[in-house]
C-alpha cells in the first residue's frame, strides 16, 4: 500500500532534466479527420528529438469541425475550347470615346472615333472644347433641325476631356 509520503525510486518530477523524459511514441498517421502536416523541424539522423522539436502542432479550435465540409472536390472551370461568339465587355450604345475634329465653343462639335468612324455632335452649352482633344461622349437621338457638318448626326447629353 502507498500514499503521498512513501518514497518511490524515481526521482521527484521537478529533478528530472529534459534529457531524462521518454520520448512520445511516434504514430505515422495523422490524427482521424486531419490531413498530414508536419510538425516542426526534424532532427538529424541518429539523434533524439529535444523537448522543442517534440512540441505538436497546436489543433483546430474547439468551434471549428475537423472533417471537410463536403467529399466531394470544388467544381472547376473547364478550359474553353474556342474564343467567345460575341463580345465579352459590353459597351454602352449611348457612350461614344475619340478626337475632337472640329471644336469651339459650340453647339456644333466634329468627333472621330479610334475605328475611324464619324460624328457630327449637337449640344448648346456645353462649353468650349479645343480641337484634338481626347473626350468621351453621352449621347441621344440628334435634333433633327441640327446640322453640325459631316458625319452621324447625334445629340450631345455630356462631354468629358479625357486629356
Amino acid at each position: 500500500m502507498t500514499d503521498d509520503r512513501t518514497p518511490t525510486t524515481d526521482p521527484p518530477a521537478d529533478h528530472r532534466s529534459p534529457a531524462d523524459l521518454p520520448a512520445p511514441p511516434a504514430d505515422p498517421r495523422p490524427p482521424a479527420g486531419r490531413a498530414a502536416t508536419p510538425a516542426g523541424p526534424r532532427p538529424p539522423a541518429g539523434r533524439a528529438a529535444t523537448p522543442a522539436e517534440r512540441v505538436a502542432t497546436p489543433g483546430p479550435p474547439a468551434d471549428r469541425p475537423t472533417a471537410p465540409l463536403s467529399a466531394d472536390p470544388p467544381p472547376t472551370l473547364r478550359r474553353p475550347t474556342a474564343p467567345p461568339r460575341h463580345p465579352t465587355d459590353r459597351r454602352r450604345p449611348d457612350r461614344l470615346a475619340g478626337r475632337i475634329t472640329r471644336g469651339g465653343d459650340g453647339p456644333c462639335y466634329g468627333l472621330v472615333t479610334d475605328d475611324g468612324h464619324e460624328y457630327a455632335l449637337h449640344g448648346p452649352g456645353l462649353g468650349t472644347v479645343a480641337a484634338g482633344s481626347t473626350v468621351v461622349v453621352t449621347v441621344d437621338p440628334a435634333v433633327p433641325l441640327a446640322a453640325c457638318g459631316p458625319g452621324t448626326p447625334v445629340g450631345v447629353v455630356r462631354i468629358s476631356v479625357v486629356r
